[in-house]
């Protein structure tokens, strides 16, 4: 059985802006490839339309560059260099989708993500948690997506050798999103 959005109680049609104290953007990429180094972006923004059905959903988003924080000052300001982001000349890393559609239990988000000057295209796995209205009359819903992309494929190239032969970084990194949106009024 494929999902609609018939199977979400009380879905709704409208513009939904997403919440940033309520959500977060996270990635994850193999370090010294013994271990994985996770890190998040504290800024962005993003909207979702959604229609009558899930295939009539558009998402774009927005990520701030220099907004990366992986708890580790030095290694977030090697990240905001040409080394890695470029962050002054390439300030945002956006995505906007090309197609929404339902897999069995998954909702499969197509897109075009932008970072560094690169645009390739992406598709995030998702979840959608539902829709509920909040203690103060507000319509909200939450969904969760993530894809798995090849840094080199957007110009992160950046990599150095260990001790051992191996490489300091791995090639793929894992983007995940946990959301909560506010219906437009």
């Amino acid at each position: 059985m494929t999902l609609s959005a018939q199977d979400f109680s009380g879905w709704q049609a409208g513009t939904w802006a997403i919440d940033p104290t309520h959500s977060e953007v996270t990635f994850q990429i193999r370090h010294l490839a013994i271990s994985k180094v996770r890190g998040n972006f504290e800024q962005f923004s993003g909207t979702i339309v959604t229609g009558d059905a899930i295939e009539d959903t558009k998402i774009e988003a927005a990520v701030e560059v220099k907004s990366i924080n992986t708890n580790q000052a030095q290694r977030d300001e090697h990240l905001r260099t040409s080394d890695f982001f470029a962050a002054d000349e390439f300030p945002q890393l956006t995505f906007v989708s090309t197609g929404v559609r339902a897999e069995d239990d998954d909702i499969l988000i197509d897109g075009d993500l932008t970072m560094r000057g690169v645009t390739r295209p992406v598709t995030f796995r998702g979840e959608l948690g539902g829709f509920e209205t909040d203690g103060w009359g507000n319509r909200k819903l939450g969904f969760s997506a993530r894809t798995k992309i090849i840094r080199k494929d957007f110009g992160l190239t950046y990599n150095a050798a260990t001790e051992s032969g191996g490489l300091l970084l791995g090639e793929d990194v894992t983007i995940s999103i946990e959301a909560q949106a506010a219906l437009q009024a």
